[in-house]
């Protein structure tokens, strides 16, 4: 969980040049990014087997983050009937601030994934 804010400013990096918001008119999407990316990496930590890994790629002006963990038996699932103060509404933020979203298992890990459009 320490590496999340480094996770943060690495990603604000890579998609506008500083790992701080310079421009945030210009850049809000990117914003959305790393919430997105932060929310998928949090939950593997939390939830999913060590190690986690996340991965950042970019297609035209879509980028995508793919976060992997070792716990394919457990897939996500947005918390139902608890208290938003207890948290568990990460999922549901995701599906609002995606374009696309989904998950799968493969030898062994789990990886979720989800699209946000640059703007």
């Amino acid at each position: 969980m320490a590496g999340l804010a480094g996770l943060r400013r690495r990603l604000r990096s890579a998609t506008t040049g500083s790992p701080t918001v310079a421009r945030p008119e210009q850049e809000h999407w990117a914003e959305r990014l790393v919430l997105v990316a932060d929310e998928l990496t949090s939950n593997a930590l939390r939830h999913g087997g060590a190690p986690v890994s996340t991965a950042l790629s970019r297609v035209g002006n879509q980028w995508m983050v793919s976060v992997s963990d070792y716990s394919p038996d457990v897939p996500p699932a947005p918390a139902q009937g608890r208290d938003p103060g207890l948290g568990g509404l990460g999922l549901y933020l995701i599906a609002d601030l995606a374009v696309r979203h989904g998950w799968f298992a493969h030898r062994g890990m789990k990886t979720v994934w989800a699209v946000v459009a640059a703007e």
